[in-house]
């Protein structure tokens, strides 16, 4: 379960929508959130891979090391 506090503008485009489709307001949210998440995950991931590079808990390798150890 999550209950969310939007803006009074995005509450308002939402409840237009849902009503002009015929859909809820969750199912749109829900929509949102599932859109959205790939891209939150990734953003968050890679941010935290580069923190670790930057601190040397991470390596990292060239293309000319990753053809060489594939023999490519």
């Amino acid at each position: 379960m999550l209950a969310l506090r939007l803006p009074t503008d995005i509450e308002d485009r939402l409840a237009t929508l849902a009503k002009e489709t015929g859909r809820t307001k969750t199912f749109y949210a829900t929509q949102a959130v599932i859109e959205y998440m790939e891209d939150l995950e990734d953003v968050y991931l890679a941010e935290k891979v580069l923190e670790e590079i930057k601190s040397g808990k991470q390596r990292t390798y060239s293309a000319q090391e990753v053809y060489k150890e594939l023999g490519l």
